[in-house]
This record gives structure tokens, sequence and C-alpha cells, in this order.
């Protein structure tokens, strides 16, 4: 349950703010249909964080478990570095918007989850928990969590987060993350 909590938590800190997010509000403005655009989200997020929490378990088992323990403190710090930066949407992505919200959700969700910051999680997650379905099922509602409001309620709202506010809350919380892998692994 400790990598369902965490991953969720994390991955969904992580989101506010994220190009992912950014791309739910542009969707959500361009389709009507929220059902779609939601359904493109949840299996896009599943189909790219199993690839990563597989490559994740996957990794760490050609590890020794002290140069893994570090690695994946050092991930945790990078990933709290990586989160202060401020992300923006892609425009280029019109072209998918002709084969409809769910299969247009689908494909730009995944494709900007590639190299994303919570894929990224997600591997490292995989690696420290060794628990694919916990933290497959955690960072995927993480992702839910922070762009089905966004989805539902559009464009009303988006502008009033303290988005600095919460990266840089979330960079503490993965630097925890990275304290508490060297302290207590």
């Amino acid at each position: 349950m400790e990598a369902l909590f965490t991953s969720a938590l994390s991955v969904a800190i992580a989101e506010i703010g994220d190009k992912t997010q950014l791309l739910a509000l542009l969707l959500a403005a361009r389709f009507k249909n929220k059902t779609a655009i939601i359904s493109g989200i949840l299996l896009s997020t599943l189909a790219n964080h199993l690839l990563a929490a597989w490559f994740g378990h996957w990794a760490i088992t050609w590890l020794t478990p002290e140069l893994a323990r570090y690695l994946i403190a050092f991930s945790f710090f990078a990933i709290a570095l990586w989160i202060l930066v401020p992300d923006k949407a892609d425009d280029e992505d019109n072209r998918f918007y002709r084969y409809g919200p769910f299969l247009a959700t689908f494909v730009l969700f995944f494709l900007a989850e590639m190299g994303d910051k919570t894929q990224v999680a997600t591997v490292v997650l995989a690696a420290k928990y060794q628990s694919l379905a916990w933290v497959i099922a955690g960072t995927t509602l993480g992702i839910l969590l922070a762009n089905v409001p966004v989805v539902i309620a559009g464009s009303m709202g988006a502008g009033k987060l303290p988005v600095t506010l919460i990266h840089r809350i979330c960079a503490v919380l993965f630097f925890l993350l990275g304290v508490a892998t060297l302290v207590w692994a």
C-alpha cells in the first residue's frame, strides 16, 4: 500500500502544471466529449506507465542493492530539480485532433508522457518498490487526480492555482523520497 500511496501522491503533485495537464486543458477546450478524453488519458497512462514500471523493475535486477539504492536516491533528487523547470504545451499536436477526442487524447498523452517527469518517476518508483501493480495503479491514479478535474472544469480557474508553490512542494517531496531511500533502504 505504501507503493500505491507514494506513487499516487508524488505523481499527482508532480503533474500540476505539467505539459500533460496543459494538454488536458487544450483537449477539454477542443472537444465536448469529456468521457472520451478521460478514457484516453486513463488508457494512455496505463500503457505508458506499464512500460515505464516494467523498465524500472527490469533495470533494478542488473544492479547491486547498494548501487541501486544510490541510483534511485539520485534519481529522486534529479526529479526534484527537474520539477522546478516549468513545462509548456506543444502546439504542433493539432494534426491529431482529426481522429476525435479519444484517439487524439490517447496518442497525444502517450507521446507527451514519453520522457516526462511522471514517466521517469514511474521508472524510479517501480525500481524502489518492486511492486509493479501498485506503482502503476498509483501513478495512473495520480495522473487522473491531476487531470480529470482539469478536463471537467475546462478553463475555469486553471490560472488560479499557485503552480510555482505546488512545484516547489513537489520538489521537496521527491527530495525527501531521495533522502528516505538513502537512510532507510
